[in-house]
């Protein structure tokens, strides 16, 4: 062999030949190239590299870096200054030790190596010269572009039948790979296409990034819109946090639990809802403090009398002087009525409700509550009712003689709270009666 011929076929071969790189995403490759023999250690046999033309070679890519596949060569054979024509058919495994744009790769394999033509034999590979071979070797492969790379591969094959060799043999070759299918063309294989019906990015692994804000659209809570990374891809015009698909005063900053809108007076209403933006209201009164007509401290939503000045013990109203309902109830004592009935009779009686008919005239604030009892005579519940009955007598007397209505109200309480011992004709008689007091 010679080493300067060697060195010849090698750089011819890496100026004219080119090589694309298989791929999961192209799992099928067709290659097609030259290829160089030159034997190795023969005793008395002198030979020289020889050139030959094609080398083809279909391979398949199977898992990781392994690929299977075979190769067909022809070529030439220089052996003690006589030409023989070189065949080899082999199959082969292929592994390659990186995935970047320079790939080292090693492959070893099974086939035959034949040295000399024999017209007159029978098959596919007639000859009698054909030796079973087993063979190792590198390469490399160089990418120029996704599609293209340059591939150089060197093999020591060893076959010792009897007219066959050990040899060296260097192949180059233009591969052609396929199988990989590309649907939206972006130049990702739907294999490794997050997005494989739309064309994208190769950084966002074949995703579109529409807005152009760095979050592919398939992770982007607002795709057609620049926005934040922090807010999913979304823009927030005012920077309240809230983004302005989501924010109801998306120009104005405010607060996310009111859906991005401002509250100046923090009443929970928003300004733009707000009648009075500017002072602390109530939901309930559009953001406004509800007023207080009768100025007595409790405003109107919740004061029972909001034209007239009252107490909050009262919701409101005015009240009764404790001095004017104990000076009512001494005059009540003067009110009695006979057992089992409820009439006002005698003038003693008429003229005590009178004279409370004229402090509640001269008192004019305040409401009372007219209180039935009984003494123990007859049954529970009637004489629950002839007290309930005794207090509407009274208050009906009282309305006749001018009381206001609405300053009047009645309950009964039947015999359960008796003043004397019902045992007594004067603690039963003491018993038959009503009291009174200031409504709260």
């Amino acid at each position: 062999m010679k080493f300067k011929s060697l060195i010849s076929y090698t750089l011819l071969i890496f100026t004219f030949t080119f090589s694309y790189t298989q791929t999961p995403n192209n799992p099928w490759s067709l290659g097609f190239g030259v290829n160089t023999v030159g034997l190795m250690n023969e005793s008395n046999i002198e030979s020289e590299m020889g050139f030959g033309f094609p080398h083809i070679g279909v391979s398949r890519h199977i898992k990781g870096g392994f690929s299977i596949g075979t190769q067909y060569n022809i070529g030439k054979a220089k052996i003690n200054n006589l030409t023989k024509d070189y065949v080899s058919i082999d199959g082969f495994l292929k592994y390659n030790l990186s995935n970047k744009k320079f790939i080292p790769f090693i492959i070893g394999g099974y086939g035959l190596s034949n040295f000399e033509n024999d017209p007159d034999a029978d098959g596919y590979f007639p000859s009698r010269s054909a030796g079973r071979t087993i063979f190792a070797g590198i390469g490399f492969d160089i990418f120029f572009t996704q599609k293209f790379s340059l591939k150089l591969l060197s093999t020591y094959r060893s076959s010792s039948e009897n007219g066959s060799f050990n040899h060296l043999q260097n192949v180059a070759a233009l591969s052609f790979n396929f199988g990989g299918r590309d649907s939206d063309k972006d130049g990702i294989k739907d294999k490794k296409d997050k997005c494989p019906e739309i064309a994208g990015l190769k950084e966002f692994e074949g995703c579109p990034d529409t807005d152009g804000d760095s979050i592919p659209d398939n992770k982007d809570g607002c795709p057609e819109d620049f926005g934040l990374i922090e807010l999913n891809g979304c823009p927030d015009n005012d920077n309240d946090g809230v983004i302005d698909k989501n924010d109801s005063c998306p120009n104005e900053a405010g607060l996310k639990e009111l859906n991005g809108c401002p509250d100046s007076d923090q009443d929970g209403v928003i300004d733009g809802e707000d009648k009075c933006p500017d002072e602390l209201g109530d939901p309930q009164n559009e953001g406004c403090p509800w007023p207080d007509t009768d100025g007595d401290t409790i405003t109107d939503n919740i004061d029972s009398c909001p034209d007239q000045p009252g107490t909050s013990e009262n919701s409101g109203c005015p009240e009764l002087s404790s001095e004017i309902v104990t000076t009512i109830n001494e005059l009540s004592t003067q009110i009695y009525f006979a057992a089992s009935s409820h009439r006002i009779q005698g003038k003693s009686v008429k003229e005590a409700l009178i004279e409370i008919k004229i402090l509640l005239d001269d008192n004019p604030d305040g409401n009372l509550i007219i209180e039935g009892h009984t003494s123990s005579d007859g049954e529970e519940d009637d004489n629950l009712e002839l007290s309930k009955r005794r207090a509407d007598a009274v208050r009906d007397y009282l309305i006749s003689v001018g009381v206001n209505p609405d300053r009047l109200k009645t309950e009964g309480y039947g015999e359960e709270r008796p003043l004397s011992d019902n045992d007594t004709m004067e603690g039963r008689l003491t018993n038959r009666r009503v009291q009174f007091r200031a409504e709260f």
